[in-house]
């Protein structure tokens, strides 16, 4: 983990001429505490603004896993709805990982009770009927190449059980915590994947909604990574900073490292590399967004099939656990 005060502590904020806490090597900048922290929801409010993301009155679900983009994300969200009429409820998907998740579930837990926020969790075990734990010992290691990747299972159903409890909550938009360094990532590893439809589907904002599917905002984008890391920690926000067991994507992780070794010889890269995106997400958008849907014929969530991919891979781990004279509770 980095902590980027060493070298900002030496300088004066350019603000005021107080003790720096942080340096904005992207655009020349010291900052101290307080401006930091104004600089970082800043960037937030003009976002939302920008994109039209929250409205007057707007039901909010937060996906909030204990970790430090999610935290942070739910308490500037909160600060912002004092100002800014709308409401707030706060969602955490335990996927069952034993060591990891339950002391993320009770970080997240603490942070909404803390700011008085409605707090829901939903369960892997509970909704799919297995948690990633079993998921993994039913269908064999990832690592040996038996199976597909426990990352792979999470993701799918991550995305299909936070999908059904906004709508389960009521929510009109879902706010996830993706920094900047995730939009970045994700826009390039799509491009070498050569999936340019995808990003025609996960820009700043929807070209098309789809019924049943809750829009997701993404508030925290135009903030790196490493400035949501100070934001906790200078605001005493207890976040996880801990990794999941199971994070083994080596694609990411060389994307990353190259994105983080471009950004330090130049300063701005990551900026630029977003810029490029959402000039072009319009056209993507246009051309890939409005796709015909069906309904999932065994859980009616959205698909472009008869059978949706978080309902494929429960399907094969019952098939496999039967195989293997596993049983398990399916309700």
């Amino acid at each position: 983990m980095f902590f980027p005060f060493t070298e900002a502590r030496k300088m004066k904020c350019t603000k005021c001429g107080r003790e720096a806490v942080y340096h904005a090597r992207y655009e020349g900048k010291f900052y101290c505490h307080k401006h930091f922290n104004e600089m970082v929801e800043s960037k937030v409010k003009q976002t939302v603004r920008k994109y039209g993301l929250i409205k007057r009155g707007d039901r909010i679900a937060v996906g909030v896993s204990g970790g430090k983009d999610s935290v942070v994300l739910l308490h500037i969200l909160h600060k912002l709805s004092q100002k800014f009429p709308f409401e707030i409820i706060a969602i955490t998907i335990d996927e069952g990982i034993e060591g990891y998740r339950p002391e993320s579930v009770e970080i997240a837990k603490r942070n909404a009770k803390k700011l008085g926020i409605e707090h829901k969790i939903y369960s892997f075990k509970e909704y799919i009927g297995f948690s990633l734990d079993e998921t993994v010992s039913i269908m064999g290691s990832f690592e040996k190449r038996e199976r597909v990747g426990a990352c792979s299972y999470c993701g799918v159903w991550r995305r299909w059980l936070i999908n059904y409890a906004a709508q389960d909550l009521e929510a009109d938009k879902l706010a996830v915590g993706h920094n900047l360094d995730d939009e970045v990532q994700m826009f390039l590893m799509n491009v070498m994947r050569g999936d340019v439809a995808r990003l025609g589907r996960t820009g700043p904002y929807y070209e098309v909604i789809h019924e049943g599917l809750v829009p997701r905002i993404k508030p925290l984008r135009e903030v790196p990574e490493k400035e949501i890391v100070l934001y906790a920690i200078l605001n005493n926000i207890e976040v996880d900073f801990s990794e999941c067991p199971y994070a083994v994507e080596a694609f990411r992780a060389e994307i990353r490292d190259w994105i983080n070794e471009m950004e330090e010889k130049h300063p701005g890269t990551k900026y630029q590399i977003l810029r490029s995106y959402d000039k072009m997400f319009p056209l993507l958008a246009k051309a890939y967004a409005n796709r015909d849907l069906n309904r999932c014929k065994i859980c009616d969530q959205p698909t472009t099939g008869e059978v949706c991919k978080a309902c494929n891979f429960k399907l094969q781990v019952q098939s496999t656990a039967k195989e293997r004279g596993i049983s398990f509770r399916t309700e």
